[in-house]
């Protein structure tokens, strides 16, 4: 039983009032939704999925995120490093090791020179490993930032703090601040999804694209590379479709009244599940069937519809931000390479290459990558010692590289600098921190103003830190 001065508390604090301005979700602003066409001169107030305005005129409305996790090696990819090279089977200079914690291997292990050959790319000269000709074919359209750094050298927390600016549990994702801050256009698909392939899924698991304390209607949603696209999208035998409406009526209308009595906003985020869920049925199944798409394009991005790739994930992500769909985030695994370096970058490579380079193509082509924010990288580079014997690299958060395109930022463009070792990053130095700032800038906001309150005091994305990359913007 609720101590009535709690419950008298709690519903002033969500009143009806603040459900029907803030919420909009009952079954009579559904219905007003429906009438109105789904239009409305105060649609934010509507649905909170509705399309909001930012802070300011944005360069970008969507966000593609290709999150490489596990840590590609900047050194063999992106960085080359003729002294490295050179030095290779070497002890590194013992100044350089002062204060350093690796995650598996002794600082101290001998040096690693690249094992791949670099070539430049474009009318810019861009110098990438041949082993991305295709990534490389579209050096023009991409500002690459080799001054990458951050606080983590564990797989865990680092994806975490990239994908949340902390490396604590709990705090909402990149796609979840978007998602609020921006709202969706397309009210019949999820603003978040997110997508998986490689070896596994990410070590952060889904604290990577859950909504932390904002609502929960933030939260990123898994779209599967095969079979049906989201689990128990179809009606199990006997349900039709007009008993499944009932149904949810009826559940709705309990939620409603459950709400009336605690005030817990949570319960309208159920609400709001349930009619995207009802309405996703009619319109995810034709969304994510890429057998549709012509079959140039397929082949463009070496998707094989039907089995489960990257290659099909990034067709996937052109697909619904056509749409609408506001964050889209494919997580491949794995770039750990511990071991068997030369074999598994070449695989990856394969893996990713062709796929990323035809998204770009397929967007500027459609003219959706002026608006369109692609993201490229891991959650911190290798060492430049060597692990497991001569093939191998560990963790390293002091110096990595993630290129960007489209969305207003610099095309052809290199920022910043590591060591001749690639040990440190020297000049223009980027957190993550900083990178978050950046994008949220070009999606409109000023990322110290874009909070929320929780427990107590407004929390950001960035928390007390970032600054945004201005090199780098058009």
């Amino acid at each position: 039983m609720i101590p009535p001065s709690l419950l008298h508390d709690t519903q002033r604090s969500f009143s009806r009032r603040w459900f029907m301005k803030d919420c909009g979700l009952s079954l009579g602003s559904v219905a007003l939704t429906s009438m109105l066409g789904g239009q409305s001169a105060s649609a934010a107030t509507i649905n909170p999925q509705s399309p909001k305005a930012p802070h300011f005129p944005a360069k970008a409305k969507n966000v593609i995120f290709l999150f490489m996790g596990g840590a590609p090696s900047h050194i063999d990819l992106f960085d080359q490093k003729p002294e490295l090279i050179k030095m290779d089977g070497k002890n590194p200079p013992a100044e350089l090791l002062k204060g350093y914690r690796s995650a598996f291997i002794r600082p101290e292990n001998k040096l690693l020179g690249g094992k791949f050959p670099f070539k430049k790319f474009g009318k810019c000269g861009m110098e990438m490993a041949e082993l991305l000709p295709h990534i490389g074919s579209c050096a023009d359209d991409i500002s690459l930032i080799r001054s990458m750094h951050t606080d983590a050298f564990n797989h865990a927390p680092a994806q975490i703090l990239m994908s949340t600016g902390s490396q604590q549990f709990g705090r909402p994702s990149l796609g979840s601040w978007v998602s609020y801050g921006l709202g969706s256009e397309n009210q019949n698909l999820p603003a978040f999804v997110v997508m998986s392939s490689g070896f596994k899924g990410p070590s952060g698991g889904n604290s990577n694209w859950a909504s932390g304390f904002l609502p929960s209607v933030h939260d990123g949603v898994s779209f599967n590379s095969i079979g049906e696209p989201v689990l128990y999208l179809s009606n199990p035998k006997g349900i039709t479709r007009q008993q499944q409406r009932q149904t949810i009526d009826a559940v709705n209308f309990l939620n409603h009244k459950r709400f009336e009595s605690i005030g817990d906003p949570e319960i309208n985020t159920r609400i709001a599940a349930f009619e995207m869920a009802f309405r996703m049925q009619d319109v995810a199944p034709e969304v994510t069937d890429i057998s549709l798409e012509p079959e140039h394009v397929q082949k463009m991005y070496g998707a094989q519809p039907g089995k489960r790739s990257f290659a099909n994930n990034c067709l996937l992500a052109r697909r619904l931000i056509e749409r609408g769909v506001r964050f889209v985030e494919l997580f491949h695994e794995s770039w750990d390479q511990h071991g068997n370096l030369v074999g598994d970058l070449k695989k990856n490579c394969r893996d990713v290459d062709q796929a990323c380079a035809a998204l770009i193509t397929d967007l500027k082509q459609r003219g959706l990558l002026d608006e369109t924010l692609i993201i490229w990288g891991g959650e911190f580079g290798r060492t430049p010692m060597v692990q497991g014997g001569a093939d191998g690299r560990d963790h390293h958060p002091n110096a990595f590289t993630m290129w960007l395109a489209g969305g207003g930022v610099k095309g052809g463009f290199e920022l910043g600098k590591t060591d001749e070792l690639g040990f440190n990053a020297v000049e223009d130095r980027v957190h993550v921190h900083d990178l978050n700032a950046t994008i949220l800038h070009l999606l409109g906001f000023d990322h110290i103003q874009l909070t929320y309150r929780a427990q107590g005091r407004d929390f950001r994305l960035t928390d007390v830190h970032g600054h945004v990359v201005k090199k780098i913007l058009t």
